[in-house]
């Protein structure tokens, strides 16, 4: 386990495969911590080097109070990356992930030279939809709302008791902070980075499951479209963390992306 303290907050995270190699550079989702990649990270090799991180009030990472600013979560990876010494990364973000993602790249461009943005969007949601999310987790927590967020994460077939990896992923979902949780849909909440989203110009592929609840196909393609020459997949059979029901899928597209922009040489 490694942790920094950076940008005033402590973050768990793991770098992976030496300094030497082309870094890739993993963003998690709302209620998950790095080990979501770990099937991807382990198909992708050791040819590059992976660095993963727990954003505040996730994982290991600590929960400052909610609630948080987007510019935290983005100033945090920011940090993080020139602690680590990493400059023209890819970068891969999924959910509020590829929120941050979308943030960095605009302020920091050289630190992300391609973008995998996956199951995400320029704006998620509305005020409403979030101030009652963030109402009920600080008022009940988040196990009442496990089931419905699990519906939005995962396909009928994977969502079953008998399946010990969504039993562990449930787990996940519920052992994350109030304030981590709360705090990151507050800035989400208030996050609309259509205009930044716009202005990037870089490589850029976007992913989605086709069964994604939280952001369906239609709103990651209405993202892809804002970003000139952007790419956009849609990967069957997966809701929205399709890092964990179609790992190998999400491995091709990736590798792919990062053959064919030349990020590796």
């Amino acid at each position: 386990m490694a942790f920094a303290r950076v940008n005033g907050v402590v973050l768990h995270h793991e770098d992976r495969g030496g300094t030497g190699k082309p870094a890739i550079v993993y963003s998690n989702s709302l209620g998950t911590d790095f080990r979501i990649w770990d099937e991807v990270v382990a198909r992708l090799g050791d040819r590059f080097r992976h660095i993963r991180y727990d954003k505040r009030g996730h994982g290991l990472s600590e929960a400052t109070p909610a609630p948080y600013a987007m510019n935290d979560h983005v100033g945090d990876l920011e940090s993080l990356l020139d602690h680590l010494g990493v400059k023209a990364c890819a970068l891969v973000g999924l959910s509020v992930g590829g929120v941050i993602a979308q943030g960095l790249a605009a302020k920091r461009p050289d630190l992300v030279e391609v973008m995998v943005l996956m199951d995400t969007a320029h704006r998620i949601g509305t005020a409403e939809m979030w101030n009652q999310r963030i109402d009920g987790v600080t008022s009940n927590g988040i196990a009442p709302l496990a089931d419905a967020i699990m519906q939005r994460w995962f396909t009928p077939a994977y969502r079953s008791p008998d399946n010990p990896d969504f039993v562990g992923y449930t787990a996940m979902l519920t052992r994350t902070t109030v304030d981590g949780y709360a705090g990151t849909c507050a800035a989400l909440r208030d996050t609309d980075y259509t205009e930044q989203t716009k202005a990037l110009s870089l490589p850029v592929l976007a992913i989605v499951g086709d069964q994604d609840g939280s952001t369906p196909p239609d709103l990651v393609r209405s993202t892809a479209d804002l970003i000139r020459g952007a790419r956009f997949r849609i990967i069957p059979d997966a809701g929205h963390l399709p890092c964990i029901e179609q790992p190998q899928a999400v491995t091709n597209l990736i590798h792919n992306f990062l053959r064919e922009t030349r990020f590796a040489g």
